[in-house]
């Protein structure tokens, strides 16, 4: 991410995610073009014509003007509620097929690090295996089906990546169309 851009704890690169790109648009919280604006998920109840920079992100002024959240508070349980303001008022959110949400790790948010396939998923076996035990338990017991579907990840599915900010551990779920 560039140098110029704020930092977020818990999505470290927007832009290799999408949730950030380069833009001329003017940002609807502070109504200056900043050079790059935020494409993903806000929930609100009003009505909002137009995107926001990564600073109105950053500070909170876009979550706090237009009463949103850009992520919802759904995984965080266990987290302190300070963590679940900075992940769901202060990071970008991301691009995802069904409700996004965020994993979490050693009673801390999860870093989300992007959209991954198979391949870039099994460089990181823990997060792979968690995520076959985790479709173990929500009724993939054939296990002949699992394996085809997790090697097939990239292709009508693909798996969010995250990695624990305490220890480093790599954990996913799977995102299908």
């Amino acid at each position: 991410m560039g140098s110029d851009l704020p930092a977020f704890r818990y999505h470290p690169d927007p832009l290799a995610s999408g949730s950030i790109r380069e833009s001329a648009e003017t940002c609807v919280c502070c109504s200056r073009p900043m050079g790059w604006i935020y494409t993903a998920t806000f929930y609100t109840a009003q009505e909002v014509s137009g995107r926001f920079c990564p600073w109105c992100i950053a500070d909170g002024g876009a979550a706090e003007r237009f009463a949103g959240e850009f992520m919802d508070s759904y995984g965080l349980d266990g987290v302190s509620e300070e963590v679940v303001h900075e992940v769901t008022r202060r990071t970008p959110g991301f691009h995802a097929w069904q409700d996004p949400h965020w994993l979490v790790h050693c009673y801390d948010a999860a870093a989300f690090i992007g959209e991954v396939g198979y391949s870039e998923l099994a460089a990181h076996p823990e997060a792979l295996d968690r995520l076959g035990q985790d479709l173990r338990m929500n009724g993939w017991h054939d296990a002949a089906q699992l394996e085809q579907f997790l090697t097939h990840l990239g292709e009508g599915a693909t798996a969010m990546l995250f990695r624990c900010t305490v220890c480093g551990t790599h954990l996913a779920y799977a995102d299908a169309s």
